[in-house]
């Protein structure tokens, strides 16, 4: 939590470093808000030997995130969002729907866009189409003793973990010009994602998690 306060405060350091001016060729902007990642989960079936049809699905999360701009020319801009990652339970599906959470997991999405912003660098409100790659790495997996019930009961935990991937990232936003220095930002970021669950016992399980982001998010241009 202290590093999120970090984030916030680096954010209003750069704000409060220098002047403002239109989102135009040179420029940088800073931004600090929300995000929702939500999975759009298609799971595959978990290998041999296991139930047939289990599968898994992904819960949501949001956190704090923040983003840093550069201006390349008045409409084209490249983006760099920025968070310490999303905690997310996987949870039994299909024939082992019921079961509750058989895993928790973080990832950190690591992307780069380049947006393209409509209208001219002093409009009030200008939205953007983007297009990016993210890496989505996962870290601090966890099988819980669910799992370990469902691929070895009596027998040692059973851990997991997800492959980490690069994956193509596109991007619909908008942007309100608040005064000369300060704005709001909205925007949507589809990830195309999929990703493969080892566990210790030699069973996997391919996901397509496809994850829809929303953020909205103050900035500041300087």
């Amino acid at each position: 939590m202290n590093t999120k306060f970090q984030l916030i405060g680096l954010t209003v350091v750069l704000a409060a470093s220098s002047g403002a001016f239109a989102q135009k060729a040179g420029s940088f902007s800073a931004q600090i808000g929300a995000t929702r990642l939500a999975p759009s989960v298609s799971s595959g079936n978990l290998t041999a030997p296991s139930l047939p049809n289990s599968q898994a699905t992904v819960n949501s999360d949001t956190e704090l995130t923040g983003a840093v701009n550069y201006m390349l020319t008045d409409n084209v801009a490249l983006s760099v969002p920025l968070g310490f990652g999303f905690r997310h339970d996987v949870s039994g599906a299909g024939a082992i729907a019921g079961v509750g959470t058989i895993a928790t997991t973080k990832v950190i999405p690591i992307t780069l866009i380049a947006q393209y912003r409509f209208l001219a660098p002093d409009a009030t409100l200008r939205p953007y189409v983007g297009a990016g790659v993210t890496y989505a790495r996962f870290y601090d997996t966890n099988g819980t003793a669910v799992l370990t019930g469902l691929t070895s009961p009596g027998g040692a935990a059973t851990t997991i973990s997800f492959q980490s991937k690069w994956a193509p990232t596109l991007q619909l936003g908008l942007t309100y010009n608040l005064n000369e220095k300060w704005y709001l930002d909205a925007s949507y970021t589809k990830t195309f994602l999929k990703t493969t669950g080892t566990l210790s016992t030699g069973q996997t399980l391919d996901m397509r998690l496809d994850p829809n982001s929303y953020t909205v998010a103050v900035g500041y241009k300087f």
